[in-house]
Parts: structure tokens; sequence; C-alpha cells
């Protein structure tokens, strides 16, 4: 039956067929669903990339330390999105630049913040304990009773991975990954907000030479001439690419595509891919209940996606 319909649909080209009217809808329907897993695929990819590539930028720290690797970092990230991008600097108005300049600002901390973290403790417990900001950005946003029940395991993922060994941990380890995740849930409205008023890449462009101003300068206080050694340059780029330059542009695309609430849960998945690269690049193993704290952070996250918090900060 299928073959001849399409045998007679040929042959008569003087009546084109004309779909029914309800088939629209499905079809843009299912463009919106395929544009969903195009986003989610971004925010994932995006999330590999910069865990291991914070793995990697662990491995400088002996070399340049922590605020002159995020100096490195920022700075080659800044430079490669400035050449790709090219961002048209006239046009915009003063709301415009404010947001950027927020944005870039976010970034700035929550780079400097993050890295501090994880030179005084692992990755894995530094990336679960950063997720908070995101978690609680959903749980406003979404507006919805059941947020608060993912949150709330959230919260119990935390205590059972403090069970694990969270009292070893140091407390100023443990108050940088807090800051850097609320500079997250920060990074993730401003990212929005310079997606919806910059074309392409330049708002991202724009924020991430802001990052560089306010980050380089105290990395090459703290480091001074190590940052020109040959092999930290070279591995500084390399963080640059995985940490900043592939994931926040896989990011900006994404939010063109997904709610900032949906946006901000998948991120939460970032803690068993920082104890997946932790434990291949580091060797940073993990006990049974800092496995459970990572299951309990995914299963929140994958709970409060399928909620379905479709409003946006914006």
């Amino acid at each position: 039956m299928t073959f001849s319909s399409r045998t007679s649909s040929a042959t008569a080209p003087s009546s084109p067929a004309v779909p029914a009217a309800p088939a629209a809808p499905a079809l843009v329907r299912h463009a919106a669903g395929r544009g969903t897993l195009g986003g989610v695929g971004l925010v994932l990819g995006g999330t590999v990339s910069v865990q291991f590539g914070s793995a990697c930028a662990a491995l400088v720290f002996p070399r340049a330390g922590a605020l002159g690797t995020v100096g490195l970092r920022v700075a080659f990230a800044a430079v490669l999105l400035l050449a790709v991008a090219r961002p048209r600097l006239r046009g915009h108005s003063a709301a415009d630049w404010s947001v950027a300049g927020g944005f870039g600002l976010a970034l700035g901390g929550m780079n400097i913040l993050f890295y501090q973290s994880i030179d005084r403790i692992p990755l894995g417990a530094a990336v679960t304990l950063e997720v908070l900001g995101p978690l609680l950005l959903s749980v406003v946003v979404s507006r919805r009773a059941s947020g608060l029940l993912w949150a709330g395991l959230a919260l119990a993922g935390v205590f059972l991975l403090g069970q694990g060994g969270f009292g070893r941990l140091s407390l100023a380890g443990v108050a940088f990954a807090l800051g850097a995740g609320a500079m997250w849930a920060a990074y993730i409205v401003l990212n929005a907000r310079a997606g919806a008023r910059f074309p392409r890449l330049d708002g991202l462009a724009v924020a991430m030479t802001v990052a560089a101003l306010v980050s380089l300068p105290l990395g090459i206080a703290v480091s001074g001439g190590r940052l020109l050694q040959p092999a930290v340059l070279g591995l500084g780029l390399a963080v640059a690419v995985l940490s900043s330059a592939v994931p926040y542009t896989l990011e900006l695309l994404a939010l063109r595509r997904l709610p900032a609430a949906t946006f901000a849960v998948l991120t939460s998945l970032a803690p068993a891919f920082a104890a997946a690269a932790g434990f291949l690049v580091l060797g940073q193993g993990l006990s049974p209940f800092q496995c459970g704290a990572v299951a309990m952070m995914v299963t929140a996250s994958a709970g409060a996606v399928r909620a379905g918090g479709r409003r946006s900060p914006e």
C-alpha cells in the first residue's frame, strides 16, 4: 500500500499532495523535539569537556599556581573567541554592555573561586558542592513543589558526601566551591541574557575578555615569569580550549534551544563527569559514600529535568 500510494503521487504532478492541517503542528512538535534533544547534547558535551579540562588544569597548579592557571586559561580563551567571533562593538545599548560586563564578572569569579577550590579539595567533591548553585536556581525558576523534592535529594547527597569524609575537607576549599556555585547560577542567567542581546558568539567573546582583564593580573601577580615557560603556556592553551572555549560556546548555543531552568539542572550532572575525570586524570578515587553522593546529585538532576520546569529567569 505504501509503495502504490507513493507511485500514484509521482504520476500525478498536476495534483500535488497537500498535507492535512493536523500534520503541521506535528511537524512543529517534531522539530522542537529535535531542537531540545540537540540542546541537551550540547550541554552534556560541554560538561564533559569542562570537567576533563579542570582535571588537566590541576596538573598545571604545581607549575603556575591556581591563580596563574586561571589567568592563562581565561586569557587564551578570550583571544580564541575574539579571533573566531570578531564581535561587533557598535550598535549596542548601555544595558547590553551592562549585561556583557556582568556576564564577564560572573565568568571570572566562577573560574577563580573554582580553581581555588580544586587546589584544596578533590575535583569530584568540589563540583558536587558547586552544583548546588544551579540546582537552587532551578528550584527558584520552576516554582514547583517537586523542585523542592529534588533539591532536598541533592542536599541529602551533600550530607552523604560529608559522611564520607566531608569533615576532613578543607573548609576554605568548601567555601570556594560554594562561592563558585553562586557564580555559576549567575553565569547561567547572564549567559542567557547575553545570548538574547548579542548575535552569534559576540556576547561570550566580550564577556571572556572582561573575565581575562579580571583574572590575568591576579595570575601575573602571583606566578610572575612562570607563566611564560613554554610547557606552562602549552598546558594553559590546552586547558583554555577544553575548559573555556569549547564548553562555553556549546552552552551558549544550548541556551538558545533550551530554557535556562532545563539548562541549569542538566549541568547538575557535572559531579558524575567530574568524578570520572578526577579518577582517570588525577587518580582521585571515590569512597562508597562519595559514589552515593554523586548518584544522588545525578538523580536529583534527572528528576528536575523530568519535572519540566520550563519558566525562564529572563
